[in-house]
């Protein structure tokens, strides 16, 4: 193996589905994804994990498959972190340098945003992400980059995100539990950002609304910097337990119904468009009107985009589209949803378009990979390829000896039993490579993870 490939994976533990990804940098700068393992999620609900052993369970099939599926063997992730747990607040803080004299190096910057992290939260809260927005430099302000420049008195506005202990906490626990190590945590608006969103649409302004089973998460951008994030406990699945009660149908084929022939606008359908359903064991079939299972999901997808959209006007003050030039992107499984992109240009007036995850992914990629499902697994492994990780060696496969021919036993009488004799073939175990040593230029939010990641592990470990 090349000695400089650092391997990176990400692990989404959605509510609906749980996949591991495994990838590296290619020799032009992109994504290229080396195998997928997925599995359907029990053990999690709106975002939160609410059954340890059946997530620990789903974790371990989903990496099984991965491993299989790459060749290689996993031994860390960054993982994404949503649910209804999660808020995001902005602050303001600021330092006095000791030696003005001196240039404003990373070492200043991480003073403050050590400062910031050690914030007093609610009870059962913490800190997730301590984003730094803009700086202010003696009174200088909209200052992006300050390294490098003079200054006494350094100051900028934070974008923090918080979430409950206990729910970090158990996500900890089941991927430690599933025999990996947990190398980051991201918050899920923030990895389905990085895959879909272009430098363009960040400057100019843009919301996210990554629609999965479980939850909405939204992330708006203005200007380069992530200014608003917030995640809504309604997805994909309410939408199913609609269709299955309005429809009195179990919930797979409630799920089949939606993915096959759900819209959101029930002006396409015809009165006269009906689905015919097979009877439970042995049951006579049900018919249903397109034009009402369209209805359904239409009632459902206005309030959660209503809820989003208030989200965003609570940031863009009313009138969010002169503010957000590049508009919408809505990315997730949600957003497979027949007309759902009409729809949502009806209700907000804003641009909109599907975000693929294609965007930095190499050309060779397959079309699944390229689906609005994978956003936030591809996200994740561009955040594990940021922190340079070695998060996986290939297995390397080498040939055993060849077992010495045994001499020809001696002819024995058939009433005598010869004793049994075992050949044991030694097969020499995979050598793992040592992990390749990370870049001294580590980002800010890195070295906070770094240690906030300790800090979950410390508390596992103590835990037993």
């Amino acid at each position: 193996m090349n000695p400089k490939e650092s391997i990176a994976v990400g692990l989404d533990i959605g509510t609906t589905k749980i996949v591991t990804m495994i990838g590296k940098k290619n020799e032009y700068g992109k994504l290229e994804i080396l195998g997928v393992g997925k599995a359907k999620s029990l053990g999690v609900s709106r975002g939160v994990v609410n059954n340890i052993t059946q997530t620990i369970q789903s974790i371990q099939q989903a990496v099984l498959e991965a491993e299989e599926n790459s060749g290689y063997k996993i031994n860390d992730v960054v993982v994404g972190i949503a649910g209804q747990h999660i808020r995001s607040i902005q602050h303001t803080d600021y330092l006095i340098r000791s030696n003005p004299e001196e240039v404003i190096s990373e070492k200043d910057i991480q003073l403050l945003v050590d400062q910031v992290s050690r914030l007093a939260m609610l009870p059962g809260e913490e800190i997730i992400h301590v984003l730094p927005q803009e700086f202010k430099i003696d009174g200088q302000s909209d200052i992006k980059e300050p390294i490098g420049m003079y200054g006494g008195r350094l100051e900028a506005s934070f974008h923090v995100v918080v979430g409950q202990a206990s729910s970090i906490r158990n996500i900890g626990r089941c991927v430690q539990s599933s025999g990996i190590e947990l190398s980051g945590l991201t918050l899920e608006p923030l990895a389905s950002a990085d895959a879909v969103l272009s430098q363009e649409e960040k400057e100019a302004g843009v919301a996210l609304i990554d629609i999965g089973g479980g939850t909405t998460d939204l992330a708006i951008f203005k200007d380069g910097i992530i200014r608003h994030t917030a995640v809504i406990p309604f997805g994909g699945n309410v939408i199913t337990e609609d269709i299955k009660e309005g429809c009195s149908i179990i919930e797979k084929q409630a799920e089949l119904l939606k993915v096959k022939f759900g819209s959101a606008w029930p002006g396409e359908n015809k009165d006269n468009e009906i689905v015919s359903i097979p009877g439970v064991r042995g049951r006579d079939p049900k018919e249903i009107s397109l034009k009402n299972l369209s209805k359904i999901i239409h009632a459902r997808v206005v309030e959660i985009i209503e809820q989003v959209f208030a989200e965003i006007k609570a940031y863009g003050h009313e009138n969010p589209r002169k503010k957000l030039i590049a508009g919408i992107v809505l990315t997730g499984g949600g957003s497979q949803l027949k007309h759902v992109k009409q729809l949502v240009e009806y209700i907000t007036g804003m641009d909109t378009r599907i975000g693929y995850p294609n965007e930095h992914l190499a050309g060779n990629s397959s079309e699944e990979i390229s689906s609005p499902l994978y956003a936030t697994a591809v996200g994740l492994v561009m955040n594990s390829v940021a922190n340079n990780t070695q998060s996986a060696y290939r297995i390397e496969l080498q040939q055993a000896p060849q077992p010495v021919a045994a001499p020809v036993p001696p002819v024995v009488p058939v009433n005598e039993v010869p004793p049994v004799v075992s050949v044991t073939q030694e097969v020499e175990e995979p050598v793992a490579t040592t992990p390749q040593a990370p870049s001294t230029e580590s980002t800010i939010r890195r070295s906070f993870f770094d240690r906030y990641v300790d800090k979950i592990k410390d508390f596992l470990d103590n835990a037993e």
